[in-house]
């Protein structure tokens, strides 16, 4: 029996994100970058079903490879169930699955989204009722884009993006997002974006500690306005990115002559997101994309964060 035909089992879904604007500061003493955010929760999700179990395992399905995700402790869905028994002083195990729909390593926080998941699955399989504030803490802990993936929607994310602020958005945007089967390693784009700057003196006399988002993102989000959003979107992992995988470049230009408004890298990649004038526009890029030979996917947002289905 599947896990989705399991009767006793909680079903949480959770979105993938994509960042419409992220600029990278000066690396802390702890090793992590300052940021300034914006991320977007889009309509590609996650699904974690958790299940009574005497001790803790974890299966995943979906378009993966084998071997992608790990199935132990190394797994952030994992590590959410086990802190959840932890902060509670639940003694009994879960059994989680997770049917994953968002990229491995594709920059669309599809791990982060998994753990948000598991924290609400197992919050609502053990009945601990912990509340939002504890969940919120508990995801800060497993990780910075946890938190998004547990509240979704359009938020500014500050510090290492686990403080977040809700950002006004209340129109849809779309995009077409273009994937790719091999992954990019987070911590090795933020390493190459180091090394670029140290090499090419991009924030050569001193990368600022803390950023702001400028306002003409927040306008554009507030008044749900694609066409102003469009020339204010910026990634600064993208140039890393783009220097591992020189194809993405095409990739960008292409997505603009098929009728995007632009593209941009999500987070440290290697998916790209294209920004499109509405529906039926990215309908219409979407096809053109994918008679190129891509893999396309049209998505829009903000959709909402982890939410118990069924």
């Amino acid at each position: 029996m599947s896990m989705a035909q399991r009767s006793d089992a909680v079903h949480v879904r959770a979105p993938g994100k994509i960042n419409v604007y992220l600029a990278v500061g000066g690396r802390h003493d702890d090793g992590y970058h300052a940021l300034a955010t914006v991320f977007q929760a889009v309509s590609l999700y996650e699904d974690v079903y958790a299940s009574p179990a005497h001790d803790f395992s974890l299966t995943v399905s979906g378009d993966v490879d084998p071997g992608t995700v790990p199935l132990d402790d190394r797994n952030l869905a994992m590590r959410a169930a086990r802190l959840v028994a932890q902060t509670a002083g639940v003694t009994e195990g879960v059994e989680l699955h997770i049917r994953k729909s968002v990229p491995v390593a594709g920059g669309m926080g599809g791990g982060s989204a998994d753990a948000a998941a598991a924290l609400v699955a197992c919050d609502a399989l053990w009945g601990t009722e912990l509340g939002a504030s504890v969940l919120h803490d508990l995801a800060a802990r497993l990780g910075a884009d946890v938190p998004f993936a547990l509240h979704g929607g359009t938020a500014v994310g500050t510090g290492r993006g686990e403080r977040l602020t809700p950002a006004l958005a209340p129109g849809r945007f779309d995009w077409v997002l273009v994937t790719s089967e091999k992954g990019l390693s987070t911590p090795e784009m933020y390493a190459g974006l180091d090394e670029l700057r140290a090499r090419v003196g991009a924030l050569a006399d001193d990368p600022p500690l803390s950023l702001d988002v400028p306002i003409a993102v927040l306008q554009a989000l507030r008044a749900g306005d694609p066409l102003a959003l469009a020339p204010s979107m910026i990634n600064d992992l993208e140039q890393a990115a783009v220097r591992e995988r020189p194809s993405l470049d095409l990739l960008l230009a292409e997505g603009v002559q098929a009728g995007a408004l632009t593209g941009i890298v999500s987070g440290s990649g290697p998916t790209v997101a294209f920004l499109c004038a509405g529906p039926e526009a990215a309908a219409a890029v979407q096809e053109e994309l994918i008679a190129a030979g891509h893999r396309a996917l049209h998505v829009h947002g903000a959709v909402p964060g982890a939410r118990i289905i069924g």
